[in-house]
């Protein structure tokens, strides 16, 4: 029965992994070894045109900028505001506590729609600007409700009674107390945060309109767009077919460039979840509890 499960569990990790494998394979050959579907598990004639290709292209290295800028000034304020927010509703002394959390579940399931935030974010002057790329999804009402849980079961109320006969008030408590001992949920929370604001193209497709303020994902977005419209002068396939030699070499490597632009984008992710990986084990346990 075991050697089933063994079996079961290898034959699943094969499904998962093998996609995987053959994007990135796939991005170090070349392009008539794609097209020809040559490539299995391995490079097949191994080759850097395409990542040539893809970082020669200007809006790339713009892009990066952007969501390195956007992903850490965006986690920063999320982390802030998420801890400030769950420690008065992790306080069971905390008067209208239940109230507020409902307030907050509220908006996990109802939303004032599309059109009505993209008026409000016009009327306050936020549209095209860098702003609205942090501004946006300040809190995750999930992350907030982890983080309260976090508070409630790792940090006893004894300490709190402790710093209260010291003298210390609610202010001095979450910065002395509460905040060096919370540095697991810290972890967490920035590998959720900074994986949402690095993969978040929906905000700046919808807010931006100066190409100069697009993010990452929205520059590669355009990438592959522009590899299936070739009447363009002013996009990546035109610039690609220039280095190639031609609009024929272009087609063949194409396939190769997109290949190439979906481990551009998901690298930096997976390197953040590797490095993270032992506090985002934590942080399902810890969203598991109930607070």
């Amino acid at each position: 029965m075991r050697d089933i499960v063994y079996a079961l569990m290898f034959l699943l990790i094969l499904i998962i992994l093998y996609p995987l494998i053959y994007v990135v394979s796939s991005s170090f050959s070349s392009g008539e070894a794609v097209s020809t579907g040559k490539v299995l598990l391995w490079p097949v004639e191994f080759s850097l045109q395409g990542y040539k290709a893809v970082f020669a292209y200007q809006q790339v290295w713009v892009g990066y900028r952007n969501t390195i800028f956007y992903t850490v000034a965006g986690t920063l304020l999320n982390l802030t505001l998420t801890i400030m927010a769950a420690y008065p509703l992790s306080r069971k002394n905390f008067q209208f506590r239940n109230f507020y959390m409902t307030l907050f579940l509220i908006t996990m399931f109802f939303s004032g729609g599309l059109i009505p935030i993209f008026l409000n974010v016009r009327d306050l002057g936020l549209y095209n600007t860098r702003a609205i790329m942090i501004l946006m999804n300040l809190v995750s009402v999930w992350n907030l409700m982890v983080a309260r849980t976090y508070i409630q079961t790792s940090i006893p109320n004894e300490l709190y009674e402790a710093a209260v006969m010291d003298g210390a008030n609610h202010f001095t408590y979450f910065f002395r107390c509460v905040l060096p001992l919370s540095g697991t949920i810290v972890a967490v929370l920035s590998v959720y945060y900074g994986v949402a604001r690095w993969n978040d193209y929906f905000t700046g497709l919808v807010m931006l309109r100066d190409r100069r303020l697009y993010p990452l994902q929205l520059v590669l977005r355009e990438i592959l767009a522009s590899l299936t419209s070739t009447g363009s002068s002013d996009t990546f396939f035109a610039a690609y077919a220039d280095n190639l030699g031609g609009l024929q070499e272009a087609l063949r490597k194409a396939e190769v460039a997109k290949y190439c632009c979906i481990v551009v984008s998901t690298v930096p992710a997976v390197l953040l979840y590797v490095f993270m990986q032992k506090y985002f084990v934590k942080g399902v346990m810890i969203g598991s509890l109930k607070g």
